[in-house]
């Protein structure tokens, strides 16, 4: 037998108003036309007054396990990954197993910025692995429009509120295809020496504030692109698999410019890709859950699919995980004295 780290749900939300990149250009010297050409970006979601990191997490969270067919008191352990907590402390994630009341998890914050949902992913799955726990709520959340600086429009057009989650249920396979399901491996890495290239300027520690996103665009750029290709290449040689065997890339919803390359290193055409940021913009560490779950719910992502998710943030921090999404059965086969178990997907 194999212990396997299952994705089995997923969910997410958005808030309901909805900044279109013409309301922008009354605000800020910029145009649709601008934003589109350089980020792909054409609206984005914003929280409402008084609508908190926590409240967008946990409607996702809701969804999520709604859908993977499991309830709060099945959850062992929430992992959160956000930039935008509803206080200094406690950690979010705390206030979002109160409110779906998953009393027997307990509950904690990642913070690695864009790239958060990944690391979530990955300290997760160690988790499940390793039988600390056996379900996993793993969320990526932000009210990212409350640490912009609305006068500057090189970072102000770029960024959304939003949340996604998605569940992992940890099995016992057997069966020669056993390891060939869930989370298939997880790759982090982090270079603190590029900090200044995106950051946000204030703190607890140093200004007492909460300050405003910072960016140096050419050179987030320029990192994400070759730092982003590097990881995948060591995502797919962990595996011994090719990029044809990939059935979708899930990456983090940056600019559109980041994301097509991405696909050309790959060889994937862009139906292959799911890319929400004309509709989302980058909502930081929730932009791959809330992909990937929108394209399971219009179906396009099938249970079985190998999909590549892969994201980049200040820090820099960046990661990629490979997952085959979705939850085998068990059969048996041969005769009573030769019965053995073998992993069949679920259509």
């Amino acid at each position: 037998m194999m212990r396997r780290t299952l994705l089995i749900g997923s969910g997410s939300y958005l808030p309901e108003r909805i900044v279109t990149n013409e309301e922008l250009a009354v605000r800020v010297n910029t145009s649709d036309e601008w934003i589109r050409q350089r980020t792909g970006i054409g609206q984005r979601h914003i929280a409402a007054d008084g609508e908190l990191t926590s409240d967008l997490a946990t409607k996702a969270a809701e969804r999520a396990l709604l859908h993977a067919g499991l309830t709060a008191e099945d959850v062992d352990v929430i992992v959160m990954a956000t930039t935008t907590p509803d206080s200094t402390f406690p950690a979010t994630a705390t206030k979002v197993q109160a409110n779906i009341g998953a009393t027997q998890a307990f509950a904690f914050d990642v913070q690695a910025v864009c790239a958060g949902f990944v690391y979530a992913l990955a300290v997760a799955d160690n988790f499940l692995k390793l039988g600390q726990a056996r379900t996993a709520l793993v969320i990526g959340a932000e009210t990212f429009s409350r640490i912009l600086d609305w006068e500057d429009r090189s970072t102000c057009v770029l960024f959304g509120d939003g949340a996604g989650a998605v569940v992992l249920r940890a099995a016992d396979l057997s069966g020669p295809d056993a390891q060939s399901w869930g989370v298939l491996s997880t790759h982090l890495h982090t270079d603190g020496t590029a900090r200044d290239a995106l950051y946000v300027d204030g703190g607890p520690s140093s200004t007492g504030t909460v300050g405003h996103v910072r960016m140096n665009g050419k050179e987030v750029y320029r990192h994400a692109v070759s730092k982003l290709a590097a990881v995948i290449d060591e995502t797919l040689a962990a595996n011994g698999l090719s990029a044809s065997q990939v059935d979708w890339l899930v990456p983090h919803q940056a600019n559109r410019r980041i994301i097509e390359s991405m696909a050309n290193r790959l060889e994937m055409p862009m139906s292959k890709v799911i890319c929400s940021i004309e509709r989302h913009a980058n909502t930081s560490a929730a932009s791959v859950p809330l992909a990937f779950d929108e394209a399971v719910r219009d179906g396009r992502i099938k249970p079985g699919d190998v999909v590549l998710v892969e994201a980049i943030g200040g820090g820099l921090a960046w990661g990629a995980g490979l997952i085959r999404y979705g939850a085998p059965v068990m059969i048996k086969s041969g005769t009573a004295e030769t019965a053995r178990e073998e992993v069949v997907p679920i259509a």
